[in-house]
């Protein structure tokens, strides 16, 4: 029987992002442990000096390398993302995330028995192939599934997954530390194949999107997901009918005008909520935050720490990460996504400042082969301005969690129209991973040759992405994903463009009424018909006369 709570569907399918988390913390803590170092040695090798320390110290791949293996995932990850927009069109959302749930536990196989370093970058990239088709998909399938005022925290649950794993993994592969031989790195990455497994089995109940079963001409199984999940077994519920109109005229309406390819992505009616999409992710690798989470061994190297006290400062961070998601997952919604955008990037870009100041002004270079031999570890600085660093590391964390992390989910599912949906989301997520890939890669040679100047990067990167929230990323919280369409396409707005974003608000008092069933139908939507009108007109347009697309757009309203 399938499940009808929107709760439960969506803590099921977003184990699909814990599968990202558990794989950041497979190398962040393992990283500087010396099992791993001395397996995957490429350079130089000194004895264990006593009982207290039996293990060799050995300097590891080189920096280069390591970020190869690192950012290995996300080039798989790229290439998952961008297949996930043609296979979830075709077999389904949930199909997709089930077949990204198999391809993750072959990955984990190979890896678990890496016998080399391309043994386990291979590995690596098959489980980021899964990590594209889940990330790209499952907020698909849960704004296509969730009511309009609990999208935002059930969609931004997914970071908040990603964040679960992180710190779970973390734990593991801490306490896996302490085991002798390769069942240090072994153990961990065999254990991460089980959330795979919980994600396969539990999506079997789970209901298929009402959208993407309306696109198939499965009406009457998109009206029995409607009736489960939003109307509680009502099939008479006024928000059911009036939800399931909706779809039938937005299907109809695309079915008439547009046939579903990545080219269309690029027409000029298109483009603006394209770039919107794929900045909303771009912008959320260049924060720096995995940087972060990847390499924050590093960072803390240079602040002085070493051993198990490295670890477990570092796990704080985690810790962070988690338990300040849980704001924007009660809150999200009615913070709207703007506002929250824009503050997180304005104090993101005030800690990466002072990291930078603190370091420049009190640190100093640490030498050719970096902090206890970690080259990476470029710039040493002690005292209380190395407790400065680690503080705004975490106010870092603090500010990204509720924020952008969640956000960047939520957002680039709610600005396309269903017909493109499933594309439009790959393309924007493969646009995340394939700077994840550039930023795991370029992150350790330039803490070794830019040194501190790599906070400097990051932090004019945030100062950017605000003015472009500011003027670009309309508001798209309390609406339906049909009425996010007007805001597009509406006819009184900049062409290409629709309403200026400035200008658009946070409606989720009415989204909540609209599922109680409390608006009138000719008031439910008044925006729906422009929103066709003016697609229409959007579409005619590239070979219309502009005064009289003008004349026609003024018309129809």
């Amino acid at each position: 029987m399938a499940i009808g709570n929107i709760y439960l569907i969506s803590t099921i399918a977003i184990i699909g992002g814990g599968l990202f988390g558990f794989d950041i913390s497979s190398m962040s803590a393992i990283i500087v442990t010396p099992q791993y170092k001395c397996y995957f040695n490429q350079g130089s090798v000194t004895a264990g000096t006593d009982d207290t320390y039996p293990y060799p110290t050995c300097a590891g791949p080189n920096s280069d390398v390591q970020g190869g293996i690192t950012a290995s995932m996300a080039g798989g990850s790229w290439l998952g993302a961008l297949v996930s927009g043609i296979l979830s069109d075709r077999l389904g959302r949930k199909k997709a995330i089930m077949i990204g749930s198999c391809i993750w536990l072959i990955g984990s196989t190979i890896i678990c028995a890496s016998q080399n370093i391309p043994m386990l970058i291979v590995g690596r990239i098959i489980n980021g192939f899964c990590v594209g088709i889940c990330s790209a998909q499952v907020p698909v399938y849960i704004a296509e599934v969730a009511p309009p005022s609990k999208r935002g925290r059930l969609i931004g649950a997914q970071q908040w997954a990603i964040t679960w794993g992180i710190l779970i993994m973390f734990y593991i592969s801490y306490g896996c530390s302490f085991i002798n031989g390769t069942a240090a790195f072994r153990l961990p990455w065999g254990l991460q194949m089980i959330p795979a497994i919980i994600l396969f089995v539990g999506m079997i109940p789970l209901p298929e999107s009402p959208r993407w079963l309306a696109r198939k001409d499965r009406w009457e199984d998109c009206s029995a997901v409607l009736t489960l999940v939003h109307g509680k077994g009502d099939p008479n519920s006024p928000f059911v009918r009036a939800e399931m109109q909706d779809i039938r005229d937005m299907c109809e309406f695309e079915r008439n005008n547009s046939d579903v390819t990545y080219r269309e992505l690029f027409e000029p009616h298109m483009l603006n909520r394209l770039h919107i999409g794929l900045f909303t992710q771009i912008w959320s690798q260049m924060t720096g935050m995995n940087v972060m989470m990847y390499y924050i061994s590093y960072i803390f190297e240079m602040a002085g720490l070493n051993g198990n006290n490295l670890l477990v400062s570092s796990s704080i961070q985690y810790v962070i990460n988690v338990l300040m998601t849980i704001p924007a997952l009660i809150w999200v919604d009615r913070w709207g996504r703007r506002p929250t955008l824009l503050i997180g990037a304005f104090f993101m870009m005030v800690w990466l400042f002072c990291n930078a100041g603190l370091l420049a002004g009190y640190g100093h270079y640490a030498g050719p082969d970096g902090v206890n031999g970690d080259a990476e570890a470029s710039w040493v600085v002690h005292g209380a301005p190395a407790k400065g660093v680690i503080a705004c590391s975490y106010l870092f964390v603090a500010s990204y969690a509720p924020t952008w992390g969640p956000v960047s989910w939520t957002y680039p599912p709610e600005l396309y129209p269903l017909r493109v949906r499933g594309k439009a989301v790959a393309l924007a997520t493969s646009a995340n991973w394939a700077f994840n890939f550039a930023l795991g890669y370029f992150v350790p040679p330039a803490f070794v040759n830019i040194k501190w100047r790599t906070y400097l990067i990051f932090a004019v990167f945030c100062f950017t992405m605000f003015w472009h929230v500011f003027f670009m990323f309309p508001e798209t919280a309390g609406k339906t994903l049909e009425e996010v369409e007007y805001i597009f396409t509406d006819p009184n707005g900049i062409k290409y463009i629709g309403t200026p974003a400035w200008k658009t608000k946070v409606d989720t008092s009415r989204a909540v009424k609209l599922e109680q069933g409390e608006l009138q139908d000719e008031k439910r939507l008044p925006s729906i018909s422009h929103a066709e009108d003016a697609a229409a007109v959007a579409d005619t347009s590239l070979s219309a006369d502009p005064e009289k697309t003008a004349a026609t757009a003024q018309e129809s309203r």
